[in-house]
């Protein structure tokens, strides 16, 4: 009777309605979000410098955004926080903090990019050092603004954040603090031999932004050459969501059970639909047409867009 009851609660099982937010990753102009406005695209990750913009021009790309109904779930930022050369220190830790105003001038609830690392320390000693570059330098401004600083998992950068184990570290060091998450992109933990699927499961609360991005392992190199290879041959390659080696159904069915509603932006990386802009920063047409091919990919896995 105990498995049946069970078999019975299982088929009853319910799971929360997923209204996620499709867009894309990309330097703002006029021309880019028209395209995103007419493709169907509900969501955008900007790339903006708050050095080259007034406060005119702010209130203007808002302005635009909102009429256009787009949700703008984070704005890029990359570097090292804790770089080990004061000066370039002072230097990302200002620039950041110019980066969370923008947020809060723009109303956008998060900036992207990487932890910081100093890889002459051992890891808790890095972790200490950006509890407290970001306790001191940013939490104040992050509380100001309501912004969230996020990490994604490119272990080609200044990160530790590059999955389970920096991401436990860092969580467990920050005590819960609801200024810092993650920025969830699948492609960088198939190429470092992860699980994509398994790390969302065990950090979904901790996703507050996603980026769609595949990768391609090209098994031919590897099953040659390893993946260290002699000759320094490239032995795997980003690719629009489809085209690569990232469980597609099985992430989506993660964030599909927890209910994610915020954004996941295609994060155009693929060389074959390269060159990406223009002098302007406008798309190409073929870099549109790598995001037109993407969407009608994801049009097969993701419900309906919501605005």
């Amino acid at each position: 009777m105990s498995a049946a009851a069970a078999a019975q609660a299982q088929r009853q099982r319910t799971f929360p309605n997923w209204k996620p937010k499709l867009g894309v990753l990309c330097q703002y102009t006029d021309s880019n979000l028209d395209f995103v406005k007419a493709e169907g695209f509900t969501s955008m990750e900007l790339r903006l410098n708050p050095d080259k913009l007034d406060d005119a021009a702010i209130a203007a790309i808002k302005s635009k955004v909102e009429k256009a109904g787009i949700y703008v779930s984070s704005l890029a930022c990359d570097g090292n926080h804790i770089d080990p050369d004061p000066a370039k220190r002072e230097h990302q830790n200002a620039y950041t903090a110019r980066m969370i105003e923008l947020c809060g001038k723009l109303g956008v609830p998060a900036i992207g990019g990487q932890s910081g690392t100093d890889k002459g320390k051992p890891l808790q000693a890095q972790v200490d050092e950006i509890v407290k570059v970001y306790t001191e330098k940013y939490f104040p401004l992050c509380e100001k603004h309501k912004v969230k600083v996020l990490w994604e998992p490119y272990a080609g950068g200044p990160n530790i954040a590059t999955g389970p184990v920096g991401w436990e570290a860092l969580f467990k060091a920050f005590n819960g603090s609801p200024y810092v998450g993650l920025q969830f992109d699948p492609s960088h933990l198939v190429w470092q031999f992860m699980d994509p699927v398994a790390a969302a499961r065990e950090f979904a609360d901790k996703i507050y932004d996603v980026h769609l991005k595949d990768t391609e392992i090209l098994w031919h190199v590897v099953r040659r050459a390893g993946i260290q290879p002699v000759d320094n041959a490239r032995w795997w390659r980003f690719r629009i969501p489809g085209y690569g080696s990232v469980d597609w159904k099985g992430f989506f069915s993660v964030l599909s059970e927890i209910g994610y509603a915020g954004a996941m932006n295609i994060e155009n990386e693929d060389q074959f639909y390269y060159p990406s802009n223009d002098r302007e920063g406008n798309f190409t047409e073929q870099y549109k047409r790598g995001f037109r091919t993407a969407h009608e990919y994801l049009k097969t896995l993701v419900p309906p867009l919501t605005a």
